[in-house]
C-alpha cells in the first residue's frame, strides 16, 4: 500500500475510516479483498506471489496496513515479505501496542516499512526505519512511503480531502474522487527520496500511471459505533481504466 488516508475517532459514526490506493508493478499478480479460505476471519486482497497482503480487515474488528518505506540507498537482500505482517497483526489476540512491539522486535530483518494496527479500541504505529512504536490520538492521518504525516504534497492533499469527506459518508463519491486525483506536484514541491527526478513527478500524484507500474486497486473502509464493517475496492487495469469492483459488507463477532 502506498497511500493511506485515515480518520480515528473523528467521525460521530465511524470511529474508523480509511482511505487507500496500493500502488506496485503491474505485472505482479494479486486478487481484490476475499474472506481468504486459509484464514476464514481474515478480509483482504493478496499478493499472489509471496502470499501477503497490503491491507485487510478481520471479523472481530482488527484492522491492518502497511507502507513501503522508498529510499533506494537502503539496500536489504533476501528479506521476508512485509505482507506477512499484517495477516500476522490481522490473527493477533492481543492488544493495539503488544501487537506493534512484537512487530518491532524483528522489523530489522525486513526491508523499511510503516505497519498501522488497530484493535478496535486503539490505533497505533510502528515506523520500522525510526524504530517508533506508539498509539494513536483520535485525528486525521496521512501515510504513504516514508513516515506518518510526512507533508508531502500528495499526502498533505490527501488528509485534507478526507477531512472534507467525512460530512458525505457513507457517500462514496467524494471518496473515490480523491483516490483518483492524478494532479502531479510541482518540481519545487517534491520529494528526494532517492529516484530520479521524472519518477518523482510519476509518483506524486494520488493516482499513479506510470511505465510498469502504477495504481492497482482503491480502497475504502469504515467500521461504524453499531459494528457494521464495510470494505469496498475497486480494481484498476493498466490503462487506469475500472477493472472490476467489490464490496463486502459484514457485522462484526466481539
Amino acid at each position: 500500500m502506498c497511500l493511506i488516508a485515515f480518520a480515528w475517532r473523528v467521525h460521530a459514526d465511524f470511529p474508523l475510516v480509511v482511505v487507500a490506493n496500493r500502488d506496485e508493478y503491474l505485472d505482479r499478480p494479486a486478487m481484490p479483498a476475499h474472506w481468504w479460505q486459509d484464514s476464514p476471519d481474515l478480509l483482504a486482497g493478496r499478493d499472489l506471489e509471496a502470499g501477503g497482503t497490503w491491507m485487510g480487515v478481520a471479523r472481530n474488528g482488527r484492522f491492518a496496513a502497511l507502507t513501503n518505506y522508498r529510499d533506494p540507498s537502503r539496500r536489504h537482500t533476501n528479506a521476508p515479505s512485509r505482507g506477512a505482517l499484517v495477516r500476522q497483526a490481522l490473527e493477533q489476540d492481543a492488544g493495539t501496542l503488544a501487537t506493534l512491539q512484537a512487530v518491532a522486535a524483528e522489523s530489522v530483518r525486513y526491508a523499511g516499512f510503516n505497519l498501522l494496527v488497530s484493535d478496535g479500541e486503539t490505533m497505533g504505529i510502528h515506523e520500522s526505519t525510526s524504530g517508533s512504536v506508539r498509539l494513536l490520538e483520535p485525528g486525521v492521518y496521512g501515510l504513504s512511503n516514508h513516515l506518518l504525516d510526512t507533508p508531502w504534497p500528495k499526502l498533505s492533499r490527501a488528509r485534507r480531502l478526507l477531512a472534507e469527506c467525512l460530512p458525505s459518508l457513507p457517500a462514496e463519491e467524494d471518496v473515490l474522487a480523491l483516490l483518483c486525483d492524478r494532479t502531479v506536484a510541482a518540481d519545487d514541491d517534491l520529494p528526494r527520496t532517492g529516484v530520479s527526478l521524472e519518477w518523482e513527478r510519476l509518483l506524486s500524484s494520488t493516482f499513479i500511471h506510470a511505465p510498469g507500474y502504477g495504481t492497482r486497486c482503491s480502497s475504502l473502509v469504515t467500521i461504524d459505533r453499531q459494528g457494521r464493517a464495510q470494505f469496498k475496492e475497486w480494481t484498476w487495469d493498466e490503462t487506469g481504466a475500472l477493472r472490476s469492483q467489490v464490496r463486502h459488507d459484514f457485522r462484526l463477532a466481539r
